[in-house]
């Protein structure tokens, strides 16, 4: 008899990533955290992981470690671990898709009323938005570009790119030196 082959969690074939179309990704979420990090919405890997920002390519985890926002490289498996270091995620948009393109206007500017009321509810000090051209179509800020925005509440919004391996606009050392310079303004004495 043949041994059956299982796949890894860390590796879902592209067939289970289809599968997983319009799944959602659980909220890492409390309230008072210090930063809540805002994607678009899940990708089709981390859709099938269960995950958030888990797609093999995808430079969050690597990008706030370097920034010195992790003492150590997480991964999406180790997710839940960010909520003692006062940080939540949560996305724009739940549903997954295989590219942020996929999404309409209406989706993205009903994702970021959801946004502002989870804001509201939770109470982080920072929103730290993932995604330039989401974000300008979501809050309708069309020159919105990175850095501090309107808040939410007594929210502070930081808008930074899109982490994701398909944004190749923003290369690694881009994104590090652009979440470093959220990291000091984290840091900042109040």
């Amino acid at each position: 008899m043949a041994k059956r082959k299982t796949l890894s969690p860390w590796k879902p074939s592209r067939e289970i990533q289809l599968k997983s179309l319009s799944r959602r990704v659980p909220d890492v979420l409390a309230e008072n955290l210090n930063v809540l990090f805002c994607g678009i919405n899940p990708g089709l890997y981390s859709a099938a992981v269960g995950h958030h920002f888990a797609g093999p390519g995808n430079l969050f985890w690597p990008t706030i470690h370097k920034a010195g926002l992790t003492v150590r490289l997480f991964t999406a498996f180790d997710e839940p671990e960010m909520l003692a270091l006062g940080y939540g995620i949560t996305n724009l948009v739940p549903r997954a898709s295989a590219n942020a393109e996929d999404l309409t206007k209406e989706e993205l500017r009903a994702g970021a009323r959801t946004v502002k009321r989870k804001v509201r509810r939770l109470k982080p000090r920072f929103l730290a938005f993932l995604g330039l051209a989401a974000y300008r179509t979501a809050f309708e800020k069309t020159k919105a570009q990175v850095g501090l925005q309107d808040p939410i509440g007594t929210t502070q919004v930081y808008l930074l790119p899109n982490p994701s391996g398909l944004n190749a606009f923003h290369q690694p050392a881009v994104l590090n030196e652009m979440f470093s310079t959220f990291r000091d303004m984290l840091n900042a004495p109040r």
